[in-house]
């Protein structure tokens, strides 16, 4: 570390990275991106565009240079898991992309290497850096829409190049669960404050791929809620939640890809049909940088901790389970 600025190395050139990852390390006064690792040689041509000093042709020799503090994740899916305990052993820092692992135990066996080696990890679901977030929280502990009693969300867009997509490559953790259902079982979950302790699901497995093309998931809460979501990868481009109380509803349009011109909109109707709407701005990416360098300058649990990741995975799992079995499938939150 250098002057209280955390300096990053990126794994990969990958599309998530150069559009939001980079130019948000770039924008913040904590952290630097001082290196970029690629084994397809595009290291270079990316290097060049953002000014990155370093680059590396495997992801190994970025690891093993000591200047580097942290690393962010970028790679497929199914490589995260393994590159973070990777990473956690040359004593890097880490914020990978959602999902963490591809099982609670594997991401457990993750969190293992990281606090054997005394270095902290944070997986990157950066829309919850948005601030609407939070305004949506205050908005329901004043009572305007009374007492909560039912959250849904959606999170959908449509794939329309299958063919070498690592989204439908299931041995790389492929499917619509894993890759944007994560978002809605995780605002769920924060909104209400409360785990599911039910799970069930309705999906359509692509007959070719072996993928969840879509999922249905309905959840029971351990307060007592019911909450429900729908996640597709062939669906038109749809991304919202929905909290329903006894005197009205917050519906936020906007709920997790608001990167574009950082505005969210939350729109809040009461019982009689009355809307008003609040715009709130902000810059998820450079918020969730900003905050997870500090965390490590100041050696600080990030707001969504490694706990927040595995409780997040362990209701993935269950919905995976009952895409497989078409069950019911109870939870279990004891650890």
């Amino acid at each position: 570390m250098k002057e209280n600025i955390i300096r990053w190395g990126v794994l990969s050139t990958a599309e998530i990275a150069q559009e939001q990852m980079i130019p948000a390390i770039q924008k913040v006064n904590n952290a630097s991106v001082l290196a970029i690792a690629s084994n397809s040689n595009k290291e270079i041509d990316v290097a060049k565009k953002f000014q990155i000093p370093k680059t590396y042709n495997t992801y190994e020799a970025l690891l093993k240079d000591t200047e580097i503090d942290a690393v962010y994740i970028p790679l497929p899916n199914g490589l995260h898991a393994n590159w973070s305990k990777e990473a956690a052993k040359h004593g890097k820092h880490i914020l990978c992309e959602k999902p963490a692992a591809l099982s609670e135990q594997e991401a457990q066996e993750v969190f293992k290497v990281c606090n054997e080696f005394n270095v902290q990890y944070m997986e990157a679901l950066m829309y919850q850096f948005h601030p609407q977030h939070q305004r949506v929280k205050d908005i329901i502990a004043s009572g305007e829409i009374g007492e909560m009693k039912l959250i849904r969300a959606n999170f959908s867009f449509l794939l329309e190049q299958l063919e070498g997509n690592i989204r439908m490559d299931r041995s790389l953790g492929g499917g619509s669960l894993y890759d944007i259902g994560c978002y809605c079982i995780h605002i769920i979950r924060y909104i209400t404050n409360s785990e599911p302790i039910k799970c069930y699901s309705i999906s359509k497995i692509h007959e070719h791929f072996n993928v969840d093309m879509s999922v249905v998931g309905m959840m029971e809460l351990e307060n007592g809620l019911p909450a429900y979501f729908d996640c597709a990868m062939d669906m038109p481009s749809r991304h919202m939640y929905e909290v329903v109380g006894t005197k009205g509803t917050i519906k936020v349009n906007k709920a997790f890809i608001t990167q574009d011109d950082g505005q969210g909109e939350i729109i809040v109707q009461n019982h009689r049909d009355k809307n008003r709407q609040e715009i709130i701005n902000g810059d998820s990416y450079a918020n969730g940088i900003e905050h997870y360098s500090n965390c490590i300058i100041n050696n600080t649990i990030p707001i969504h901790s490694t706990e927040d990741t595995i409780k997040n995975m362990r209701a993935i799992d269950a919905f995976l389970k009952t895409i497989d079995s078409g069950n019911i499938v109870e939870v279990k939150q004891n650890s």
